[in-house]
Formats: C-alpha cells, structure tokens, sequence
C-alpha cells in the first residue's frame, strides 16, 4: 500500500511545491519570523556578504575578549542596528560560537566525540517516511518522530493541544517533566499573545500545519547510543492541521539548518561533531539507521559538495543523468534551477523539472520490453509496466541501470528500487518513483533515491556522501561500544548527576535464576480483517521478524482467526538453528519490545494491540531426539559399509568362477569316486 492509500492527498505528490513549503518553514525561528526568504540570487549573495563581514569582525573582537574591555561595544552596536541587522546578529552569534567550537576541536579530536546511533523503523511507500524513537523528559516520554532533513524544528503534540489528531503514543506532559522549562518571551523569539512565552508556527504546501510553544527540556536517543541525554529546545504542539493530524507518528525530528535544529544545538554544544548519516531500507524491507554525529566513510564512498550559501536545503551538484550507460541530452545547468538540486528525507519521491523528466521518461521507456498500465491510483497519471515479477533481485535484469554523475564526476548507480514503487493493485507492476515537479525548476530527490544508500550529510566538510549497502541490516553491522544509560539532568543543569534508563518503566526485569527460554509466544489483534490480511502473512512475518531481531525461520504463525473487523494473531518464537533455548538477553530484548508496543508495522496492517504473551521453558527431549543425528549417521555409514563389502565379495567370487583351467581333449583325469545311487 502506497501513501497516497492511507492519506487523502498523497503527500510526496503535493510536495512537488515543496520549496514554497520550506521557505515558509525556514523562516529564522526566533523572532525572525517576518523575514522572507524568498531571495533572488543577487540579493542572496549580498546578505552573506555582509555576513561574511560581520563574521569577520566577530571573530577579530573575539580575539580580544581577554584584554579588552570595549569587545562588547560592537555587539551593541549591532544589536542596536537597523532592522535589516537584526537576523544578521543571530546567525553570527552562532557562527561565532562554532568557530570557538571548531577552535575547540584543535584539543579534542573529534574521534573522542561520541555517536547518538538510533535505529530507523517503519517503511518509506507504505508510510510516507521513517520514523526514529526519541525521549524527552525526566521521567522520560517516548516519541515516534518523522525524520526530516528538510525541517529545522523538532516538535511533538502537547497535553494542552485542543486540535491535535491520534498519535502513535501519548502527549507530552510537561507537568510530569520535573526538568521542563517554557522558553520564555525575548526579544529573540517570537511571542504569544501574552508574550509570556516564546511559540513556533509552521505551514506546509499540502496545506497541513504545525504550531505552539517552545519549552527547553531532556532529550534522550536511546539506550544504544553512546551519546548522553542533552538539554534542548523543542516545539510543543498546540494545533495541527492536514496530514499531520491524520498522521501515525508523532511528530518531526527537525535535521535542516537552522537555530531550532536538534543538530546545531548539539553541535553548538560541542557534544557531536558536525555530521550526520541516514541509511533506509529497500523495497522489501523498511527499517534502517541513523547516526547524528561523524562516522568513518567507507572508502569507495562518492562525494558531491553541498553548497550551505546556495539555499537554506542540502543540496548536491548534480550535472547529468545516465539511463542504460549513456547520457541524457540536457543541458548541465538544468539541476542547477532556482534551489538547485536539493536532497531531502522527509520527501517520499523524486522531481525533476520538466525538461529532464521528459527526457529520463522517454529513455526508460525506450529501453524496456513491458506493458504500459494503469496505475494504482486514477487521479494521477503514473507510468507502470507489468510483467517484471516480484522478485526484486531480479529487477536490474529488466529496467534499465541509472547513474547520477556529480559536479567532482564521481556516480552513483541507481538501482530499480531507486527509481520505482511497487504497483499496488497488479502482481509483478512496477511503476516510476520520479516525476515532473510542475513548473518549478527545483530537482527534488527524496528518500526512493537513497534506498539502501548510506548518505552521510557532512556539514562541517560542505559535502554529503553516499555509500550502496543493505540498509535494512545495516544496525546489526555497526560497532555500537558500550553505551552509558541515559542521564536525568536537574533543572539548569548540563552535568550529569543519577544514571537513569529510558524509559524507566520496563514491565519486565528480567529471567530469575538459571531459567531457559525456549518458546515466546504472543497474541496480537490488528485493526486488519482477516481477508484483507491472509494475502500478506508471510510479509508480516518477515516484518515481525525484522522488529524482533530474529531470524524468519525463528518466527512461526500458531494461530489466525477472524473477529469481525479485525484479525487475531497468535505467534511464536522458537531458538534459532539447533539451540536449546533463547538467550535470556534476546528474549528480554524480544519482551521489553512487545510489551512497550515497540513493534513498528507498515500502515497497511494497520494498528495492533499485544493481547497476551507468555514464555515456555525448553522442551524436554528424549534420548532418541538427543541423538537423532548421530543415529542417523551410524546408521548410514553402517549401509554404506555394509553395501561396499557385499560389493567386493561379489566382486571376487565371479572372478574366481570365471578362472577354469584348460584341458586338452581326451586327456587323462583324476579317477572320480562313484557315490552310490
């Protein structure tokens, strides 16, 4: 099931307007909300030099802030300057302090600077995005976030909020938060009605809509990340409209430039170095990782420079598109075209402009043998082909190879899986992921593009990378050391003072003694009816398997009835291979997952609730099962033996019966002795 299955209007399809979007949202966030930044080049380029200026002299009054007592006059002046300085004033404070950061670096290697690695659930079509798990607060509240490199807020729904829709997990309470602080009304901010506290407001192309107050609290990334919890600011929601309030997840985990980013607040911190890596999963498998903070490229990854003067988004330098190995006939400058080409997670597909789209169409089409179909959706006009199969493995053999080629001339090769979905209404369809973003000469490359793809977004080296692997195992590849649990910090505070885990309410503490694991089983309810489910048990499975961290042989369906409008599941999980038991860390690991609801399905199941869960010790096994193999084995090897003697004796009998000594006619014999008659 595809997005535009679950949602009214689909949103990548309306995000084919997504730089409007993004303007609006990326307006400065404190207090500069009224600057518009829609900018012709020109004008650009003279705000960012008189940036550059100001920067400049920042960093020479810097210098002297030791020995001179006036360092603090030119700051007043321009806090002082005209309105034009106003947003000027802020992005230098911050550029002045990530060069004292960077200065800091000089001491501190940045390999000494630790990782918040988190893993990434759900699937891209069928949900629209993925999602990451965060915690905010003391006791901590869990969060499921959308991440976004193309928003520069982190908000989820508050207690307060009047018009937010059903998430996947409760509100924020802020009253329950003994570490939560409202952002109160400054000059730097802009304020509510009261101006008693300092709010946020985003609006967005698909004509949904995000807004309420910024409050300053924990922020927790798991117990596998090495990072320790941070105090941060975050947007609290009072009111959301459109697709975010018919959304499953909670809210936006805002990556982009910008004050408000969960980004620069660490790296202004100087806590992770200024780099962060995305990695989602393939067509069969959601799921994926996520690394805030600098990661070893591997070496054959491929650059392209990202360009932060160029526009507010990542973008790259895309110069041509290859189709079948060779090049397409388009002028250069064509990915060049107002914000360029700008890379975004939070987008499902990819847009081109016009020009380009046409001619990538043609080039597809010219080079394949399949039948032209209709979509799955009638109000949209897609390009889909029958008759590939459903084996994905097998789609390059089909559908023809696809490289992007960069500024430096490195490429990236995209597979099938890069440039289409999955037709949902016709076995084996296949149908283009990329299309013409209207008359807007932005290219757009959402997250289709960069499936099974490690993309690292260097900020810090002005480039962003890009690395072919298997996304959806990539978090059982990577080194995770030994993670410290995460800290609750005191009000005001940035010091550790009691480790507390997150969450701290685990219904299940773990296996008494020396006891055994050997069957997990569970019942789940899901919002599915059984029709409608039969079809996809095996996916389901697979998924089920994939959130569990076990293998799919592991995983085994007991029981499925029908109860009206919904299904009712039964499974288990069995020890892997030939072991005994389950290890009672695997299992804690497997029980913790069900019963916190951590178990993150694709839409299209829809919702589910744990019934009940249960766990068995191993089955007792007789001496013949004990030994099975090994009698097996004697007794073949005992056949085996026993037909290769049988053969031999045989063997040498016929020779011995075929050796007759020669004897001349009428020769004289031996006398025989006569038996009696």
């Amino acid at each position: 099931m595809t997005k535009r299955d679950v949602l009214p209007a689909q949103l990548a399809r309306v995000e084919s307007v997504y730089v409007s979007r993004r303007v609006n949202t990326v307006n400065l966030l404190l207090g500069l909300s009224s600057l518009n930044l829609h900018w012709t080049r020109t004008s650009r380029t003279k705000m960012f030099r008189i940036l550059s200026t100001l920067l400049t002299l920042a960093f020479l009054q810097s210098a002297k802030i030791s020995c001179d007592p006036h360092h603090h006059d030119l700051l007043s002046l321009i806090h002082r300057g005209s309105s034009m300085v106003l947003p000027l004033f802020h992005s230098t404070l911050n550029s002045s302090r990530m060069a004292s950061y960077r200065g800091r670096k000089l001491q501190k290697s940045e390999k000494d600077l630790p990782n918040a690695r988190m893993r990434l659930h759900d699937d891209l079509l069928s949900n629209g995005y993925y999602t990451t798990r965060l915690w905010i607060g003391t006791p901590p509240q869990e969060f499921a976030l959308i991440v976004d490199s193309g928003s520069t807020v982190t908000y989820v729904p508050c207690a307060t909020c009047e018009q937010c829709g059903k998430h996947q997990d409760p509100r924020f309470q802020p009253d329950l938060s003994n570490t939560y602080q409202p952002l109160k009304c400054n000059i730097d901010c802009e304020c509510d009605s009261d101006r008693s506290q300092c709010i946020y407001e985003r609006q967005y192309a698909e004509m949904s809509s995000s807004s309420g107050v910024l409050g300053e609290d924990i922020v927790s990334f798991g117990n596998e990340s090495a990072l320790e919890p941070q105090r941060a600011v975050f947007g609290c929601e009072n009111a959301e409209t459109g697709d975010l309030y018919s959304q499953h997840a909670d809210g936006i985990m805002g990556l982009g430039r910008g004050q408000l980013s969960i980004m620069d607040q660490l790296v202004e911190k100087g806590v992770i170095s200024d780099s962060f890596s995305l990695c989602y999963g393939g067509m069969d498998f959601g799921g994926g990782a996520m690394v805030l903070g600098e990661i070893s490229p591997p070496s054959s990854m491929v650059f392209s420079h990202s360009d932060p003067s160029r526009s507010p988004y990542y973008n790259i330098e895309l110069k041509e598109l290859h189709v079948a190995g060779k090049p397409l006939k388009l002028n250069s400058r064509i990915f060049d075209g107002k914000h360029g080409t700008v890379l975004d997670s939070g987008t499902t597909y990819a847009y081109l402009p016009e020009e380009a789209f046409m001619a990538f169409k043609e080039s597809v089409i010219e080079n394949l043998n399949l039948k032209r179909i209709r979509g799955p959706d009638p109000n949209y006009n897609d390009i889909c082909f029958s008759g590939a199969g459903s084996d994905v493995s097998e789609l390059s053999k089909i559908f023809p190879a696809v490289e992007m080629v960069f500024g430096t001339g490195q490429k990236l090769l995209l597979s099938p899986e890069n440039y289409l979905f999955r037709h949902s209404k016709v076995h084996g369809a296949y149908c283009l992921g990329i299309f013409q973003n209207g008359k807007d000469p932005t290219t757009l490359l959402g997250g289709i593009i960069v499936r099974n793809t490690l993309v690292t977004y260097d900020r810090e080296g002005e480039k962003i990378g890009f690395y072919k692997t298997n996304c959806s195992d990539l978090w059982k590849r990577l080194h995770v050391p030994e993670a410290p649990s995460p800290m609750v910090l005191a009000p005001n505070s940035t010091t550790a003072l009691a480790p507390k885990m997150a969450p701290n309410d685990a219904p299940y503490s773990g296996f008494p003694g020396e006891f055994e694991v050997g069957i997990i089983s569970f019942d789940i309810s899901l919002s599915v009816n059984h029709s409608d489910l039969a079809p996809h048990i095996t996916e389901l499975k697979e998924f089920i398997a994939h959130e569990l961290e076990v293998n799919t042989s592991q995983v085994h369906l007991l029981n499925f009835t029908d109860k009206g409008n919904a299904s009712l599941t039964r499974w288990a999980i069995f020890p892997a291979g030939s072991a005994n038991y389950i290890s009672n860390s695997t299992a804690m690991s497997i029980i913790l997952r069900l019963t916190k609801h951590n178990l993150h399905l694709p839409g299209n199941f829809g919702s589910y609730q744990l019934v009940e869960w249960k766990i068995e010790p191993p089955m007792k096994r007789t001496w013949w099962k004990q030994h099975f193999l090994a009698v097996i084995l004697g007794f073949l090897v005992s056949l085996i033996l026993g037909f290769t003697t049988f053969g031999v004796w045989l063997i040498l009998r016929r020779r011995q019966q075929a050796v007759v000594e020669y004897k001349p006619v009428g020769a004289v014999v031996p006398e025989q002795e006569l038996q009696p008659l």
